[in-house]
């Protein structure tokens, strides 16, 4: 996936695990694990759906890898 200068991308997702910094999440839409990394992942807790802003940049590993710009529950997206 590639992004353009100054394009945010957002994926709906079901947190399957929480670690000090980073989140695996399950994207809604595609099914995919997704490894987010944020410094505040302990804020979260497995189950939760989530949305969450971030760069466009995914890594081509498994499971795919991006940064998270902002993350917030489903429900105020």
């Amino acid at each position: 996936m590639e992004a353009t200068p100054n394009q945010t991308e957002t994926i709906k997702a079901c947190i399957l695990r929480v670690c000090p910094c980073d989140l695996l999440v399950c994207d809604l839409c595609t099914s995919q694990e997704v490894l987010v990394h944020t410094p505040q992942a302990c804020c979260f807790r497995v189950g939760e759906k989530v949305c969450i802003e971030y760069s466009g940049a995914m890594t081509r590993s498994i499971p795919p890898q991006i940064s998270a710009d902002s993350i917030c529950r489903l429900a105020c997206c």
